[in-house]
């Protein structure tokens, strides 16, 4: 004969709560890895220094609506010709601002700096709003540094926007960068005369 241990109500909840544990460990177990949040790509220009760049290394007297914590981050749809992408990070659109202003010769490899791999369709650069060069990956993932060389820049004070075209998703990523091809290099606050 079997005597059954007396059971209390407070057994009886301790009993039901062990079961909802064990019971949602095993559902969080189960999720697929579709449904789980993965690490997403990231990266931005560091050679010549980006304004992200500029913003994170503290060469910038403004505040740059905390990409200075996320240089990285400048992630918005493909298409735009914004340096923040149309992201929240605005203040890389101001092109009001003394940017610091970095010399290069007429040819120049620029220099992406990645901390996180997305398969890549192109990287696209524009001087002054106008397409300069396209680099087609073809969906390749890239390495940790991504580096382009460009030739035939044309000499004077430019803008140059940066564009990572995303392979599998409508994303893009952007840096811009302030240029004096063929003249010298200008920290911010300096830039009253050679900014344009």
């Amino acid at each position: 004969m079997r005597i059954a241990a007396p059971r209390t109500s407070a057994t009886r909840v301790l009993l039901g709560v062990l079961a909802v544990l064990a019971l949602t460990l095993t559902a969080l177990v189960a999720v697929p890895n579709s449904m789980t949040p993965r690490a997403e790509a990231h990266g931005w220009v560091v050679s010549p220094p980006s304004r992200q760049d500029h913003c994170a290394k503290r060469t910038v007297s403004w505040t740059c609506n905390g990409v200075e914590w996320e240089p990285q981050s400048v992630e918005a749809p493909k298409g735009s010709m914004l340096c923040s992408g149309g992201s929240r990070f605005t203040t890389l659109d101001n092109g009001s601002l003394a940017w610091p202003r970095t010399g290069i010769g007429s040819t120049h490899t620029f220099q992406w700096t990645l901390t996180a791999f997305h398969r890549t369709a192109s990287w696209e650069y524009f001087v002054d709003g106008q397409l300069f060069r396209t680099f087609n990956d073809n969906g390749a993932t890239p390495p940790p540094t991504v580096t382009h060389t460009l030739s035939g820049l044309p000499s004077g004070n430019h803008t140059i926007l940066a564009r990572w075209n995303v392979y599998d998703t409508a994303m893009a990523f952007y840096a811009c960068m302030d240029v004096s091809i063929g003249g010298r290099s200008v920290p911010a606050g300096h830039l009253a005369a050679a900014h344009l």
